[in-house]
């Protein structure tokens, strides 16, 4: 992987922290987050979406469960740790100070 692929991967792990960060109780389906990568420009299929879900899972920013086609991911506090820049986690861009 070139350093610019890098750099969108690891900008699109962002925007799935930000967009389970938001939701009241801190899960979205799959689908739903290919949804939500598109709309910041990141247009990718719902395999590669789950490829990231289960990085995120391996690195311990989420937690993702299986409900028979669907999968869900829930932030953990280690990811919103990182979204309110109280810890890092390597592999995932570190958000800007006003988002």
């Amino acid at each position: 992987m070139n350093d610019f692929d890098a750099y969108l991967t690891e900008d699109a792990r962002l925007v799935i922290l930000k967009a389970l960060h938001l939701e009241a109780d801190g899960r979205l389906h799959d689908n739903a987050l290919v949804v939500a990568l598109d709309t910041y420009g990141h247009r990718r299929s719902r395999d590669w979406v789950r490829t990231q879900l289960r990085k995120l899972a391996d690195l311990q920013a989420l937690h993702i469960r299986e409900a028979g086609t669907v999968m869900v991911a829930e932030i953990r506090q280690a990811g919103v740790d990182h979204l309110e820049l109280r810890g890092r986690i390597e592999g995932i861009a570190l958000p800007s100070r006003s988002s």
